[in-house]
């Protein structure tokens, strides 16, 4: 009898220990799985650059600011002392949250959004897929208001008048602002960003004109983009579209650019 309750001793203790290791085996097998409705590939995540300090900034952005100098005529070193004072070199919560680096609010804005603490309690700024976008759409503020007209009137190396000139135009409302960007532009050399090309000796004046495009059958955003020397992601930021649909008789902002030597 003694023989027989030892050897049920030792069979339910064998059977538990496997039951608790199917447990966990399951489990891990639930842990490592995906979720319902997600997936696991690594295109799908967004990845936000990460920055330890202002000149990291500049090294990662100054390629992207050059471009739109070169699209629109802003100086590449007002783009980015404006991103570097604006976003707190990127670390901000404009920034980090909505991609916005350059304090832009909503005004006719029907993106997406986020609340923030400004001049006012939780005003509204505008939201962004990613951080080129907002450099784009920083272009594109500044091109399509009359308010900034005047500035496009300056020489693209005039770094200290185009400071004067935001403060003055109403982009912002901090009496040191002209000061502050003048003095990012000089500490981190931002200027010399603002040459084309050192081996060309005529400077390229390069402004910007919008004019309106009635959709007509058969055109597409790709023909659009193609006909007007555009792109089919400036088209959809100008007129904040959300998809690639176009109907008969809509109408499109589309930006054309004119170059001129000096």
């Amino acid at each position: 009898m003694r023989e027989i309750l030892i050897l049920f001793f030792l069979i339910t203790i064998l059977s538990s220990c496997g039951a608790r290791k199917r447990v966990q085996n399951r489990n891990i097998k639930t842990d490592m799985s995906v979720p319902k409705g997600e997936t696991s590939e690594v295109s799908d995540v967004k990845i936000k650059p990460i920055f330890n300090s202002t000149q990291q900034y500049i090294d990662f952005f100054k390629t992207e600011a050059v471009n739109e100098m070169k699209l629109y005529g802003i100086p590449s070193s007002i783009t980015l002392a404006q991103g570097i004072l604006e976003s707190g070199s990127g670390k901000g919560r404009l920034a980090k949250e909505a991609n916005n680096h350059f304090g832009i609010k909503c005004h006719d804005w029907v993106g997406e959004r986020v609340y923030h603490d400004d001049d006012r309690a939780q005003e509204c700024f505008r939201k962004y897929d990613n951080p080129n976008q907002s450099y784009r759409d920083h272009s594109l503020f500044l091109v399509n208001r009359k308010r900034y007209s005047n500035l496009f009137k300056l020489k693209i190396t005039d770094y200290k008048s185009w400071a004067k000139g935001l403060k003055k135009a109403g982009y912002a409302t901090d009496p040191k602002y002209p000061k502050k960007l003048i003095s990012l532009i000089e500490r981190y050399k931002l200027y010399k960003y603002d040459i084309f090309n050192k081996k060309n000796k005529a400077k390229k004046n390069i402004s910007s004109q919008v004019i309106v495009h009635k959709v007509v059958k058969g055109d597409t955003l790709y023909s659009i983009s193609k006909r007007y020397n555009t792109t089919i992601n400036q088209i959809k930021l100008l007129n904040q579209l959300s998809s690639n649909d176009l109907k008969i008789g809509q109408k499109l902002n589309i930006n054309v650019n004119e170059i001129s030597a000096q």
